[in-house]
């Protein structure tokens, strides 16, 4: 797993690339509140080696808490910049900071 910034100076977004190696499973999306945890709007492309992969404009100067989704199972990044207690999950999600 990885997570890649690229900032950029004319806009107020950061493009950010989420890959995930799954070679076995079928699907994952990346969900967070940068896009209010919906699945179908974090949803990653499966690469022919196996590693999931999505690039997305996220807005700087903030800190978003999200989690993968492989297959259905909750995954968090271990390259996060940080992790943060969810008591509506019962766990800890990754935090990005951009």
């Amino acid at each position: 797993m990885s997570i890649k910034k690229q900032f950029i100076k004319t806009k107020p977004v950061c493009k950010v690339t989420f890959s995930v190696e799954a070679k076995e499973a079928t699907e994952a999306s990346v969900i967070g509140d940068f896009n209010n945890w919906n699945q179908a709007d974090g949803a990653l492309s499966k690469l022919k080696n196996g590693t999931f992969k999505g690039v997305f404009n996220i807005e700087k100067d903030a800190s978003y808490e999200f989690k993968y989704i492989i297959d259905g199972a909750f995954v968090n990044e271990a390259q996060a910049d940080s992790f943060l207690w969810n008591e509506y999950a019962g766990n800890e999600n990754g935090v990005l900071t951009v």
